[in-house]
């Protein structure tokens, strides 16, 4: 990969009119001091130092729109990653929801390759929600992010929301819209495309203004989506509603976030999540989320009514979100709940790939002709060995529990006949990490992608 290098003369701004790419004045004539602007740059460098390695193999990943935050951004990193000899692969999704679309992609990947970084357009096809767009619109643009991430072998993507941004979420929120509040640092939403990749969040102490000023200084032009003042959309309408108002900080992080660890070994392999009767909402969210292997943790009025069912009954067990919660005294087990006909389907694993089985375990080098599936309806068919093994389990983690099926052969534990790797205990332990307010390392990231012991090795 190319090495970020400076900014060509291709990014200086128009000479004629365009409402997408419009003139913007000088920013001392606005009152904006150019040695506030290079603090600003200084600050985004010193929290890039904070999390990223100088001079990894791996490169740094960045969503970018074109809009004003993310080419800030780009910029501000393409700097940082020459500095610390770094590639950088800048990530466009063209969602074809404008007829100026394909235009706005092109010249985000020109100003990528302008800055020195490699560069990758994406494209959200295929028929598109006529209810729902913009959070469609959304995991689509997650999933496609992060399946090119891991594809160049990152573990961390940044993502250029501002303090102006937490502001918006918060007022959306307030307003109705199940959408979760942005932290500096958050797992990736996408799962399984994101499992092991950590959003990274370097502007979100910094104002939207102040990013357009660092832009204007160095005669860099950006896109306006006009989405952005469509009032038929939440956001739109949070930003008229917001203007001029003081941002908001990003969210703290729980104080007892980290007592919510996992249970040791082998219950953790097995999805089981332990948590003190005392955990907060978020912990329990964020439980029911990684042990259901769902991709949205339960919000707003799910999550209070688990809420409710823990503070009105000693000894509750209740479904939600696809995850039962056990709650004794003490403790809390959560663990994944299966029951109907769909979610005893069968699952191909195929020869020399990795399959995410239920969203909770990766399988692979499984023999040939083998399929997988919830041993829910299929334990009778087991060795009286696999059985028993199983029995140390609670009932409801049993019947979740992955069985290899093979033509002409009695189903087996998938750990006996195929590499069986958990994917709950590493996700939720990132959680906990980062909703803990821990600065994340991307050594420390890196180590997990690859450091996930597989179930055949845990006993």
């Amino acid at each position: 990969m190319r090495r970020p290098g400076r900014v060509r003369p291709s990014l200086r701004r128009r000479r004629g009119p365009d409402p997408a790419h419009p003139r913007h004045p000088d920013p001392q004539s606005r009152g904006v001091q150019l040695s506030d602007l290079d603090a600003l740059t200084g600050r985004v460098h010193a929290r890039l130092d904070r999390s990223l390695e100088a001079q990894a193999d791996r490169p740094v990943t960045l969503a970018l729109s074109g809009g004003g935050d993310s080419l800030a951004l780009l910029a501000m990193t393409s700097d940082w990653a020459r500095r610390r000899g770094r590639a950088l692969l800048a990530l466009t999704v063209d969602h074809g929801l404008n007829s100026d679309s394909r235009d706005w992609t092109r010249r985000a990947g020109d100003q990528a390759r302008a800055l020195g970084a490699d560069w990758r357009g994406l494209a959200w096809t295929g028929p598109k929600p006529t209810t729902g767009l913009p959070a469609a619109a959304r995991q689509a643009r997650h999933s496609l992010i992060a399946d090119a991430a891991r594809e160049a072998g990152a573990c961390v993507i940044l993502f250029a929301h501002t303090a102006d941004d937490v502001a918006e979420n918060d007022w959306m929120r307030r307003s109705g819209t199940p959408i979760g509040r942005l932290h500096a640092a958050s797992p990736s939403p996408a799962w399984p495309e994101g499992r092991d990749l950590v959003l990274l969040r370097p502007l979100i102490e910094e104002r939207r203004d102040d990013l357009r000023a660092w832009l204007r200084s160095r005669g860099v032009d950006w896109i306006e989506d006009p989405a952005n003042v469509d009032l038929r959309y939440a956001r739109s309408r949070a930003r008229m509603a917001l203007a001029g108002a003081p941002p908001s900080a990003p969210a703290p992080a729980p104080a007892s976030a980290l007592a919510s660890r996992l249970d040791p070994e082998p219950m953790a392999a097995c999805g089981v999540i332990v948590l003190p009767r005392s955990a907060p909402p978020q912990a329990l969210a964020a439980a029911i989320c990684c042990s259901s292997g769902g991709s949205t943790p339960p919000r707003g009025r799910a999550l209070a009514r688990a809420g409710a069912r823990l503070a009105e009954q000693r000894d509750a067990v209740f479904v939600v979100g696809g995850a039962r919660v056990e709650a004794g005294p003490e403790r809390l087990l959560v663990l994944r709940q299966m029951r109907g006909r769909d979610e005893r389907a069968l699952q191909p694993c195929r020869l020399g790939e990795i399959t995410v089985w239920d969203g909770r375990f990766e399988v692979s080098e499984a023999p040939p002709s083998a399929q997988i599936a919830p041993a829910l309806g299929r334990m009778a068919g087991l060795t009286a060995g696999d059985r028993a093994w199983l029995s140390s389990l609670p009932p409801a983690a049993r019947a979740a529990f992955p069985i290899i099926l093979r033509p002409e052969r009695r189903p087996e534990l998938a750990f006996r006949a195929a590499r069986l790797t958990p994917l709950v205990p590493a996700r939720f332990e990132l959680w906990s990490r980062l909703a803990s307010g821990e600065t994340p390392q991307e050594s420390q990231l890196a180590q997990a992608m690859h450091g996930a012991t597989p179930w055949n090795h845990l006993f």
